[in-house]
């Protein structure tokens, strides 16, 4: 199977944290030691990484395991052959309510909130005046007054700006909304993603899982512990994401390792399976000089909103889906030579520059390299070959439809 994995199963902890500092870091993850980061926040399972030998980074400002005792992509293989569980504290959750909740989102989204039933998630993005992509975030309609998001954690103090801004602006002309940001050492959260994902947290809640589909949410009991259980991920395989309160995190993740089929996983795992997955990683792949139309992300204008035409920066954006856009993200397999990371120049086969890789690295799935960057439309098109610069040597690369990996979302179809 691939070099990579038997390299890995065969090396030093250190010596693999050291090695995903490299790969991560070239996505511009900000990977410092602990002993560099004192004010770095921790979630409400800290304390439980450090005591399971979770090797602990900062990631954003916040301690979490880059990964567990096993190798890297051997935890990658397994989130795809079984199931593994991951920390997501850092993540803001927030609760939106009252009256007037669902247009103020909608002020800030490109969602169409008012068709979204109850129980139904929305991938979303913040959209600013010029159309760029000030986060993007999942938005679950409790009741037609109340909504549960969940925004990236790189982004916490922009979104709360946002957010509270927007809210001064709905008070001054008296309509009616409230906010409540969990605390992530109060309410945690956790994504256990694999294809036995749902044989095994069935065992463990009431609700009948088979009636739960891909971005459906509910609120329910694991093992008389209320939880809120979202079907969605960022792995591409089939999974959820678990909320509960920080007093139970304990309780609710060792209820799920009981089971033989899941393992934990750190950062790095999450990294090469979202890549494979081709899902944009915030501040790299998209940001707020990133259209969703550049992006690759058209589909998250609801059709509502393109003809109300009434969120930030629709002018601009529904000006691209009409006309066409100046670049486009794609993605690209890199058969032999080293991986191209961030900010790698994508080149034509006679060498001008065109791009920039984005993301990349290793995909133990695929046994190659895998990338995503932009490049003008003109050379989008799949299966145009191209070169990517890494360390002043060019490799031959292939523009390459994504996602890379076949998605296994539980869906309606299915």
């Amino acid at each position: 199977m691939f070099n990579l994995l038997n390299h890995l199963r065969h090396s030093s902890c250190s010596s693999l944290v050291f090695r995903f500092k490299r790969i991560v870091t070239s996505n511009s993850y900000n990977l410092k030691s602990v002993r560099e980061q004192s004010t770095a926040r921790r979630t409400c399972l800290y304390d439980f990484h450090v005591q399971n030998q979770g090797k602990i980074v900062d990631f954003a400002g916040w301690l979490l395991p880059v990964q567990y005792k096993e190798a890297i992509a051997i935890s990658h293989q397994h989130t795809r052959t079984q199931a593994s569980l991951f920390d997501v504290g850092h993540m803001l959750q927030t609760i939106v309510w009252g009256k007037n909740s669902g247009e103020f989102l909608e002020s800030l989204t490109t969602a169409d909130l008012k068709n979204l039933k109850p129980g139904g998630s929305t991938l979303t993005v913040f959209t600013n005046d010029q159309g760029g992509i000030l986060d993007d975030l999942i938005i679950t309609k409790d009741a037609e007054d109340r909504f549960y998001v969940v925004s990236n954690a790189g982004r916490r103090d922009c979104d709360i700006d946002l957010f509270n801004q927007r809210k001064d602006e709905f008070d001054k002309r008296g309509r009616r909304v409230q906010l409540e940001y969990l605390d992530p050492l109060e309410q945690g959260l956790v994504a256990l993603q694999g294809p036995e994902a749902a044989k095994v947290l069935q065992k463990l809640v009431e609700v009948d899982l088979n009636e739960v589909y891909f971005m459906n949410s509910v609120e329910t009991q694991a093992k008389k512990v209320n939880v809120r259980i979202t079907r969605c991920g960022y792995t591409g395989e089939d999974g959820f994401e678990i909320s509960f309160k920080g007093r139970h995190a304990e309780d609710i993740v060792e209820m799920i390792l009981r089971q033989q089929e899941v393992k934990m996983a750190g950062l790095a795992a999450r990294d090469s399976l979202r890549l494979e997955a081709g899902l944009c990683l915030y501040g790299h792949d998209i940001n707020e000089e990133t259209t969703p139309v550049e992006a690759g992300l058209t589909w998250l204008i609801a059709k509502r909103r393109r003809q109300e035409a009434n969120f930030p920066g629709a002018e601009i954006i529904i000006s691209q889906i009409e006309q066409g856009v100046q670049k486009k993200r794609i993605g690209l397999t890199i058969n032999q030579g080293p991986p191209a990371r961030e900010n790698a120049s994508i080149l034509t086969e006679s060498g001008e520059k065109i791009g920039v890789v984005t993301s990349g690295g290793p995909s133990p799935t695929l046994g190659k390299s895998i990338a995503m960057g932009y490049v003008p439309p003109s050379f989008s098109k799949t299966g145009r070959n191209l070169l990517v610069e890494v360390r002043g040597k060019t490799w031959k690369a292939t523009v390459t439809k994504m996602p890379f990996i076949k998605p296994n979302y539980y869906t309606k179809a299915k």
